[in-house]
């Protein structure tokens, strides 16, 4: 049984060893893993094999990457998102209910938003591993020095722009710098979090798209203001702003739950992690995504290979614990996430409900993880950090590069 993912970092040291682990517990089915670079290169790669009928038995994808197009995407909406890597239908074969419960996975088992979000045409297309997203890291030494700690030592719950914006200026006071970090490159991630709180919605049809301006503007001021007041950098890419957050330079930093492996290794640091700071609405939601598995296309399934292939699959699932506790992926698996084990790992359980305020990216055939409107809205909200675009100005441009992405053909149509 063939294998293939996208995990290079530390997390894919610990789907290694899963890996080791499965191979152990199953000595009749061989599997052979194989990793490739992250992005387009391993969509690249799905996409050629499962063209030929000749793809690996199961990738590891990201979810948001699932409802990609084809004629059966058509069907379903004409706003779903249609990455033509990732095909339904045609770059990937649907998975059988029946074939999960023979192992004993539900749909049950699973939030229901990421779950729906693996159909098309009512048909199963991927089964998630995980939630990962943009999470809250605070530093505890300097948050209690700032006064922003609860008895038990977490994170105070702040309600609200404001409310935020004070307990930032409270850590602030204390590092000399900032109060939180977070990358600069990567303003999607914070947009879509603090417009998703607002209830806005950003829905792509044929040729047009519907997005609430007011809500829009709102997000992007939170980062203009956070960055002029300076609460946060002006610019700071992956790597600087982690620093900011290991050095003591930030007391708080906005970056994945991934992260969680280099904080670890940073010796002295005594940190936790919460979900992000509800600013409208009494909403947690955060923009994130799935590790899934799915099926590439093969012109005709071995009988033995597509059941080693379920249990693989169902054996990840049902052990999921070991990558979240690992890799800080969230895992979606509930009865994992839900359980007394997890709920007792920390600083894990503290963001265990990320499952259920994830935020998915738009449907769009150029949304996504790795894909063009992410890309192309980081190059806009870079400016907004650096003070070098105002948010008007930024809207105005994000909906420009918006309209540029709807001009340009499908290429899956």
């Amino acid at each position: 049984m063939k294998q293939w993912n996208l995990l290079a970092g530390g997390d894919g040291a610990v789907m290694t060893a899963m890996h080791e682990e499965f191979m152990a517990a199953n000595p009749d089915i061989n599997l052979e893993a194989t990793t490739f670079a992250w992005g387009t290169p391993f969509y690249t790669r799905v996409v050629m094999g499962a063209a030929g009928g000749n793809a690996a038995d199961v990738a590891t994808s990201h979810v948001s990457r699932v409802k990609s197009g084809g004629n059966a995407a058509d069907v379903a909406t004409s706003h779903v998102s249609r990455v033509k890597s990732l095909s339904p239908g045609t770059i990937l074969d649907h998975i059988e209910l029946s074939e999960l419960e023979e192992f004993g996975i539900k749909g049950e088992d699973f939030p229901e938003a990421i779950w729906d979000k693996c159909f098309v045409d009512d048909k199963l297309y991927a089964v998630p591993l995980d939630t990962h997203a943009l999470v809250n890291y605070y530093n505890r030494d300097i948050c209690a020095q700032a006064n922003v700690l609860n008895p038990d030592g977490t994170l105070l719950e702040t309600d609200g722009v404001e409310e935020y914006f004070d307990l930032l200026r409270a850590v602030k006071d204390v590092t000399g710098e900032y109060g939180t970090s977070l990358d600069t490159l990567a303003g999607w991630r914070q947009f879509w979090a603090f417009y998703r709180q607002q209830d806005g919605e950003m829905i792509f049809g044929d040729g047009d798209y519907e997005m609430d301006d007011g809500k829009a503007l709102a997000a992007i001021e939170v980062l203009y203001k956070m960055a002029e007041e300076g609460l946060c950098p002006t610019f700071a890419d992956g790597g600087q702003c982690a620093a900011n957050f290991e050095n003591g330079v930030s007391g708080l930093v906005q970056v994945g739950n991934w992260e969680i492996a280099r904080f670890r290794l940073f010796e002295g640091l005594d940190f936790s992690m919460t979900e992000m700071p509800a600013l409208y609405n009494g909403n947690r939601y955060t923009q994130g995504d799935s590790h899934g598995f799915v099926f590439p296309h093969h012109n005709s399934w071995d009988p033995e290979v597509r059941k080693a292939t379920i249990a693989y699959v169902a054996y990840m699932v049902k052990n999921s614990f070991e990558w979240g506790a690992g890799g800080g992926h969230t895992p979606t698996y509930l009865p994992v996430t839900e359980g007394e084990d997890y709920q007792n790992l920390q600083p894990n359980a503290e963001y265990a409900n990320v499952v259920h305020n994830v935020q998915f990216d738009p449907d769009a055939w150029f949304s996504g993880s790795a894909a063009r409107l992410l890309d192309d809205s980081n190059a806009v909200l870079n400016q907004v950090y650096s003070q070098a675009m105002t948010p008007d100005v930024a809207l105005a441009t994000m909906k420009s590069r918006i309209e540029d992405l709807l001009a340009l053909p499908n290429p899956v149509e």
